[in-house]
Parts: structure tokens; sequence; C-alpha cells
């Protein structure tokens, strides 16, 4: 049997060989007024070249600061005065607005990353660091609305879309710049399950109890109940809507093929959708930052200019004296509005939306839409983007239906003017998400959550065996399986999380919550379960000196981190002291103590072992011991392997941190 003929094979093409023209697009800019005819040539100029890498320190971090000042002092002196190819490379340099020095921008090829070594050891600092969390990398742009959304570790947090997370970590550090333990939480929503999934990847890093993924449409984000009969309102909502990504070029190229007129046509009825819940769940006195990574009015001021026809309580703020260094133009409040057979509308005579078109003259007076920020390329070296701060006046809140949406006063898009929602990506505004499927992460969970009576056995085993005061709660412990009995892993949230997911079971769809606290056990040891490194900051301050063993001997830190269990009479001849203290031990987990941080430390038989994983590893060695080797060997003599714990989840030998940080796919 033959087989048909396909015909000619289709010639690939590079994606950095896409043409940066769009004759549509460049029109309408043109024609909007939005830049000044004499800098026009410039801002497209910006858009068609490659964007600077840029990534933040995490202001948070216990070692943010050091990891400032090992890039500060141990590489940027070396990458000064670089020449390639003839010409000098500029060095990396801080984002001129964000705080701190903690933000920062590198402006060369891929080509002298690769090839010039200086270079290609700053490269595997960042992916060390990332990997840990102590860097995350993050387009300069997108770095704003958090910032401007000012968290405080009190407030209540919502941000409706927030995958792939790179303004909700953002907004997670400002919850807890003040400790590890805020009253307040974070509640990260995305409308698409496998996305959701991918942030709660994202934010594990943080090891935060104060966040909660949930998995909803946002322009339908359910009510959250609380005691009392109360519903949550928020103090700070983050509304980064999905949008046609126009301000994106310098990254996605394909948006210069792509760009349709009809795409942030098609897309204003959903930012709206999304705006107005939001306006409905944010408390008074609350802020509410609306952001896109889209140039257009009809995506940008026209959504604020219905919201504010539509709700005479909200207002935008003027934030001109925030962020000094940020190069801004204001908001406008007169555009025009195109349809898709390029024609140009004129309100009343079009069908078309009355929320497309400008506000009257004496809506414009009132709506304050020059107190908008809108960011463009050639101000900074920056992509584009476009942010808004709203408050809500201190009126009582009203209790909407969460499944009745509130109609807004404007007719159907007509056909002419409507690109397909679906169509479109949706994803962070900095950040648009590909044409492509997702794959779930492997530490993926869907099991229900079940808080621990406090009394409950194996609770009390571990206060029993670690020591630990009462002044760490116990009521917040938390089991994912369908039993409600602790199997393979117990989680903690913060006490103000407890009642949104206990009071709203089937009414959420909760992806996460909470940090790995102690993980089971198949050993013969007093406790059945070990503590993980996720949780054991916060818990080390609870505990007495039962289980704690100390060195200030740096060494023998560098030494468990290379060598996989050694035995007790190798870990003596390098740091007795240590030695004597880990004998005295029974068999089973412990707090390690060195260098001003604590680490958890396995006791075996004849030898112990750091529970640290496999990234935390790497960089440690490279921070502290200028080590690049990967991670420590896990090849360990068979005459030492009864002494390594193992796992109920595979009865296999754990050797490095959780193996390797993966959660089974059920507890």
């Amino acid at each position: 049997m033959g087989f048909k003929r396909r015909g000619p094979r289709r010639v690939k093409t590079n994606w950095t060989q896409i043409p940066r023209e769009n004759e549509n697009w460049e029109a309408y800019y043109k024609a909007q007024g939005l830049i000044p005819e004499s800098e026009f040539p410039a801002f497209k100029a910006a858009f068609q070249r490659d964007l600077p890498l840029t990534f933040r320190i995490t202001g948070t971090r216990q070692h943010a600061l050091d990891v400032r000042q090992m890039l500060e002092q141990k590489y940027l002196p070396n990458l000064k005065g670089i020449e390639w190819e003839g010409e000098v490379v500029e060095e990396p340099k801080p984002i001129p607005f964000y705080p701190d020095n903690l933000g920062w921008q590198v402006s060369v090829g891929k080509q002298v990353i690769r090839k010039n070594p200086p270079f290609a050891h700053f490269q595997r600092f960042l992916v060390v660091e990332t990997a840990v969390g102590n860097v995350s990398r993050q387009e300069a742009v997108s770095m704003i609305p958090p910032l401007l959304l000012d968290v405080k570790p009190h407030h209540t947090v919502l941000d409706t879309c927030a995958s792939p997370g790179s303004k909700t970590v953002q907004i997670i550090e400002a919850l807890h710049q003040e400790g590890d333990q805020p009253t307040g939480f974070v509640v990260a929503n995305d409308a698409d399950y496998k996305r959701s999934h991918m942030l709660t990847h994202q934010i594990k890093r943080l090891n935060s109890a104060n966040v909660i993924v949930v998995n909803h449409d946002a322009q339908q984000f359910p009510r959250i109940k609380l005691a009392d009969n109360k519903v949550l309102k928020f103090d700070r909502i983050l509304c980064d809507v999905p949008c046609s990504g126009d301000a994106t070029m310098r990254k996605n190229l394909n948006v210069w093929k792509e760009w349709t007129v009809g795409n942030g046509l098609g897309l204003h009825q959903l930012q709206l959708n999304i705006a107005v819940r939001a306006v409905q769940m944010l408390k008074p006195g609350g802020k509410l930052v609306y952001s896109t990574c889209s140039l257009n009015p009809i995506e940008d001021e026209a959504v604020l200019a219905q919201i504010l026809r539509q709700f005479p309580e909200m207002y935008l703020l003027d934030v001109s004296d925030q962020l000094p260094n940020l190069i801004r133009s204001p908001g406008v409040s007169h555009w025009k509005v195109q349809a898709k057979d390029k024609s140009w509308q004129e309100l009343n005579e079009s069908g078309m939306n009355r929320s497309f078109f400008p506000p009257s003259e004496e809506e414009a007076q009132r709506f304050n839409l020059d107190r908008a920020i809108r960011v463009n390329p050639h101000q900074q070296d920056t992509g584009g983007f476009f942010i808004a701060v709203l408050t809500k006046k201190g009126c009582e809140p009203t209790n909407e239906p969460a499944n009745k949406r509130q109609k807004l006063d404007t007719p159907d898009v007509p056909e002419s003017t409507t690109a397909a929602v679906a169509e479109i990506p949706t994803g962070d505004g900095s950040e648009p998400a590909e044409n492509k499927s997702t794959k779930l992460p492997r530490d993926a969970v869907d099991e229900p959550f079940h808080f621990l009576d406090p009394n409950h056995p194996e609770v009390e085993s571990c206060w029993k065996f670690y020591d630990i005061n009462d002044k760490f709660r116990r009521d917040t412990l938390v089991v994912r399986n369908q039993t409600g009995e602790p199997v393979r892993s117990i989680y903690y949230v913060a006490p103000s999380v407890r009642p949104v997911i206990e009071l709203n079971v089937g009414k959420v769809k909760f992806i996460h919550s909470g940090i790995k606290m102690f993980t089971h056990q198949k050993n013969e040891g007093e406790c059945r379960w070990r503590v993980q490194s996720e949780g054991i900051e916060m818990l080390y301050r609870f505990v007495g000196p039962k289980r704690v063993v100390k060195s200030d001997n740096l060494e023998i830190l560098r030494y468990l981190s290379e060598q996989a269990y050694p035995r007790f009479n190798d870990v003596k001849e390098r740091d007795e002291g240590l030695y004597d203290q880990v004998t005295k031990l029974s068999e089973g987990c412990c707090f390690f103590e060195v260098g001003g941080v604590v680490y958890p430390l396995w006791r075996g038989r004849a030898s112990i072992n750091t529970m640290v994983s496999k990234e935390n590893t790497e960089e440690l060695l490279l921070r502290l011991f200028n080590v690049d080797r990967g991670t420590k060997s896990h090849d360990k003599p068979k005459n030492q392997a009864e002494n390594a714990p193992t796992t109920a989840v595979d009865d296999t030998k754990v050797i490095s941190e959780e193996a390797s940080f993966e959660e089974p796919k059920a507890e």
C-alpha cells in the first residue's frame, strides 16, 4: 500500500528572523497620537531591538543582601571594560526605579554570555541563585505594578490573573517584608488549571505559609466566606489582565506578524469584566492596580473610564511621587476607535461598545485619566506597560452574589470588531503565555485539605521528639489526602489562612496552600517524621536544645555538602565538637546550626547527612566556597546504606533533600 504524497516540506523559519515591521500597527499608533511625532522613530526603533535581561534579588530572603554584595564585589568588577568584536560591552547596571539596587539589567548578547568567561560565570551565578529563589528573572516593567500596590504584612491580597507568577512572587515578598509570620495572606488565582499548578511550582520557592492558590475564572470569582457570615474583602487587588501584549514586541516577536486592531477590541470586555469583579471585592480604602502589557487605549484607559463611570466610589490615585526614577508618560483622555475593517468609528454612529470610546469632556475632568502611567520602550530601554492605581471611597461594601456578574451598560461588540478571546494567549502581563500546551509539574497535588487535630498522636510525637514549645500553633497543620490522616507529609498554613480553606470547601477550587513541615520516614527511631527544609527556619525558633547541634566550623559545612553520609569517625577528624553532639542523639532528624543558618541533619546509626536539595547545595558551595561543582555525590558505600532514612512514598533511600523536592501526587 502506497503512502500519500504530502507535497513539499514546509520551510522552517527562525523565530529571530521574523520581520519587525507591521504597517497596520504603525498606522494605528501614529493615528492615536500617544507618542509625539518627533519621538515616534525612536519609539519604533526601541521595539525593534531585543529586550535587555533583567532580574530581581529577592528582597525578603535571608541572604538577599549577601547575594547583592556578592554580585557587586565578586562578579561586577570582572565585567567592566570587556571588549567583544572591537566594542566595549556594557556592564550590568541597577534598574533605576527599583528600590535598594535589588533590580538589575544586563544588555549583552547571548554570544557574549556564552563565550566570554566572566559573563559565563556571571550567568552561572544567576542560574544557581534563581534555582533557590534568591533571584527572580523578571522584566523590568513587570516589577512596577506590585511596587505600586504597596502591600503591607497585614493585608489580604488578591492576584486575579497570577500565572506564571513573577508579580505574585513580588507580592509575597512584600507581605513578608517584616518577617516570616505576617498576619495577612495572598490569594493567587488563575483561570487555567494547568497554569495554576505552574504558578504553585513557582511560588513554592518562597516557603510562605500565607499563600493560597486557586483556580477560577476571574470574571466570576467566588465569594469567600469567613466566620460570622462575613465575606472576604481584599485590601489590595492586582488585575494584571490578559491582553494583546502589543507592548511585548521586543521579546515576543510573533506580535509583529500577528497584531491586528481586533485583538484589543476582542479582549476589552474580558478585561472590563475582571476589573468589575475586582472592584466588587475591594475593601473601602483599599487599592486596586490595573495593568496590561499593551499600549492600546482600548485595553487601558477605556477600561478605566468605564470602571469610573460605573462605580462612582472609585477614583484614580496620583502616584507621580512614587518610583521617582521611573520615566513615564501620563494616561490619555482622548483616543480613536478603529473597527476591524480599519475604518475609524464615532460614538453613537457605529453600534460599537460605549466603553470603547473616550469619556466626555465632563467625565474627563472627573476621571483624571492622566494619573495612569504609560511606560514606553524608548524612554528607559524597557518593554511597554500600562499601570493605574485605583482606590475605593469609604462606603459600606455590598455583599453581592459572586455568581451574578454585574452587567455592563454596553451593547455587544459587533462581529466585525471582535477578536476571538480564546485564540489570544493569556498570562502575566509582562510574560505572555505561549500558544502550546502546558504540562503539569510533577509535584501537582489535587487532594482535599484536612486539618489535623492538635492532639493527634503523630502531631504529639513530633512535638515531643523535636521539643517544640506551645508557642508554635499546631492547630493549622494540614494533610492532603482522602482519609485526613497523616500518611506522607504534614503541611503548615498561617492561622489567617485556615478559615479561608475550612469554610469554603467545595465552593473554592483550592490548588495549593502551606509549606511542607514534616515528611514521614520508615525508620526504627523514636519519631517517624523528619523536618523539611521549607519549614525549618520558622520551626527553629520554637524548639528546645534537645535535637539541636551547632558548629562554628564552616569547613564542616563544606565537607557535608560535598560528601554524602560520612561516617562518624570521618566527622570526628574534621569537627570533634559536632561529633560529640551528634553521637549523643538518638537516630533521626535534628537541627544543624552553622554560620548563622540552620539545616536539617539526619543522624543515622553510623553516619550523618545534611538533608539539603541539590539546588541549595549548589548555591551554598558557590556562594560560601566559590565551588561550582553541581551537587555532592550521591554514591554511598554499601556499608552506609543502612543509615539512610527511607520515605513512605516508595521505600527508596533518601540521600538529598526531600527526594529532589518532589512531592507525591497524593498523600
